[in-house]
């Protein structure tokens, strides 16, 4: 009996301690790590932009467009797809956010130490970086050995803001990973 009572016990500590860390990491999405005047912005892009449908050269951008593109360069709009504006409130806060692995370094053993947490697969290698402030720069004591970059994962650390600058890209904030898993819904 006493050992029963010993094991309920262990049981009930164990559920408690899993409860507890699943709160201790806040679950975010990546529209909130962009300040609302900026996501305002983005939400709502220039009318040539709007005229783009899918960015392939079938969109047969006339010469007038083009030219309407380019003096939009210094627009609210395009200033936002580069912005490092951040939430100074996530300073070295505990969080949780789903997202893909953009690998920056590895250890001897190819396992991935630091890498870029992107919201969209592809984002820094096929397409465009994204805003800074949709970049996580990540490292890991414990790394991660990746078997195929489209597979998304959920990552829990502590989110610092701040800028990191690598060759690949600009991140607005950087996280120490705590854990590493494959994403789930």
């Amino acid at each position: 009996m006493m050992k029963l009572h010993h094991l309920s016990g262990l049981l009930i500590c164990l559920l408690l301690s899993t409860f507890v860390h699943a709160s201790d990491y806040k679950t975010l999405q990546w529209t909130d790590l962009i300040p609302k005047s900026v996501l305002d912005i983005l939400l709502n892009p220039p009318e040539v932009i709007q005229k783009i449908q899918d960015g392939t050269p079938e969109d047969e951008l006339d010469s007038e467009l083009l030219v309407d593109l380019g003096s939009q360069s210094d627009s609210p709009y395009f200033k936002a797809l580069t912005s490092t504006e951040i939430i100074p409130e996530y300073n070295n806060k505990k969080v949780r956010i789903p997202g893909f692995i953009v690998p920056l370094e590895f250890d001897d053993d190819q396992v991935i130490t630091a890498f870029f947490l992107v919201p969209y697969f592809g984002a820094c290698i096929h397409q465009p970086a994204p805003p800074p402030n949709q970049m996580i720069y990540v490292t890991s004591k414990k790394g991660l050995k990746l078997e195929v970059l489209y597979d998304p994962f959920w990552i829990e650390g502590t989110l610092y803001t701040g800028i990191k600058d690598t060759d690949i890209g600009v991140s607005a904030y950087t996280m120490t990973a705590a854990r590493i898993e494959p994403y789930k819904e």
